[in-house]
């Protein structure tokens, strides 16, 4: 992998922050279940939140690669705010590129300062994998757009200003930004979730819920084919370099307990099998990031198989994190069951990158068409 000496000091920047202010709070937002708002506002500060907005709307306007040097850090720190960066981006995308002049100037500025959360609403009740499944609907009043229907899991819906949601209007996919303060919009929190504990999930519940027609996101008919598609394609780099993070994360926790640990008369790390453990998850890390580095530099050239390799690297890069905390885990014994040790949280966040933003299976099905003629390079 080769970084400019701008990725280079824009990785000491990150990692600097994420040791000062997240990684030693991680397990405390865990067990507590939520965010608090001082990293939130923290990321706002340095302008992590408006990293993928355009410079001319307020945001960073960095490339793909210090994109997912930003998410490899987050997630190596903590998975829960890493998600966050995720979903927000996920909205300003959609705004930025689908959205009406009016919704730009309105939205743009407040999500790059982080003066407004932005949260996406695609998943519901029984459309999970199957976005095509969606039930929620929107009916036309005039120059009103009146929603019913509920999306569920939605990452920070807790506490987001604003949603995109898909939904079927007069029976073609669409999306629609919805101010979390409009009439007919409520949420209930959901706790008790696996992994990514602390990323505030909220159920939403749309009944009769208004909003303005201008709300739209491209046109009916579009909703799914283009404004789902382009936003999960940054989501899926994001998880994918956010895997990344986990998985290097577990092979520091791993390598520095083998060193301290000593059992049978020697440190853990000269025992053979768990040198190989380390082995493995070392080159494992490694062959991910390599993947997410070719997938980030595609996006920044604008190359047409910049998609299929952003989905090869999720599904490896989340496999790769899913095996490195397994084998942490199994390297601490005992207590890396215990909360007392970190590994036990990343194992519960690695099980949930291998779901989201695309499950392990159907990224098997849809990259097995691209077996048979696809370039190594």
């Amino acid at each position: 992998m080769e970084w400019s000496e701008s990725h280079l000091k824009l990785r000491e920047e990150i990692d600097a922050f994420v040791e000062a202010h997240v990684r030693p709070h991680a397990g405390a937002w865990d067990r507590e279940e939520r965010m608090p708002s001082e990293p939130i506002q923290a990321l706002a500060a340095r302008g992590y939140l408006g990293a993928l907005i355009s410079r001319e709307a307020g945001g960073g306007g960095v490339d793909a690669l210090s994109f997912g040097l930003l998410n490899e850090a987050l997630g190596r720190g903590c998975s829960s705010l890493r998600s966050l960066v995720t979903v927000h981006s996920m909205v300003a995308h959609a705004v930025e590129r689908w959205g009406s002049r009016a919704l730009r100037d309105r939205w743009l500025p407040a999500l790059a300062r982080g003066a407004a959360l932005g949260a996406f609403g695609l998943t519901e009740p029984q459309a999970g994998s199957d976005p095509g499944g969606i039930e929620t609907t929107a009916t036309e009043r005039g120059d009103t757009l009146v929603l019913n229907g509920r999306k569920r899991w939605i990452t920070f819906g807790e506490i987001a200003d604003v949603f995109v949601i898909f939904l079927k209007l007069g029976g073609a996919p669409a999306a629609v930004l919805v101010p979390s303060d409009s009439p007919g919009l409520s949420r209930a929190p959901i706790r008790g979730m696996l992994g990514t504990r602390a990323s505030m999930l909220a159920e939403i519940t749309l009944s009769g819920c208004e909003v303005p027609r201008d709300n739209l996101l491209a046109r009916p008919g579009f909703g799914l084919s283009h404004v789902a598609q382009s936003a999960l394609d940054w989501g899926r780099y994001s998880v994918a370099w956010g895997s990344v993070g986990i998985a290097h994360a577990c092979l520091d926790a791993s390598a520095r307990y083998a060193e301290e640990r000593h059992q049978f008369g020697a440190r853990l790390r000269d025992h053979q099998l768990i040198r190989a453990m380390l082995t493995e998850m070392h080159v494992q890390t490694r062959a991910a990031a390599l993947l997410c580095w070719n997938a980030g530099r595609l996006k920044d050239q604008r190359h047409p198989s910049a998609i299929l390799e952003t989905s090869l690297a999720k599904y490896f890069a989340s496999r790769t994190a899913m095996r490195a905390a397994t084998d942490a885990v199994q390297i601490h014994g005992a207590n890396g069951c215990s909360a007392d040790h970190p590994v036990e949280r990343l194992l519960r966040d690695a099980k949930i990158m291998e779901i989201i933003e695309g499950s392990s299976q159907l990224h098997q099905i849809s990259l097995a068409d691209h077996a048979s003629h696809s370039s190594p390079l």
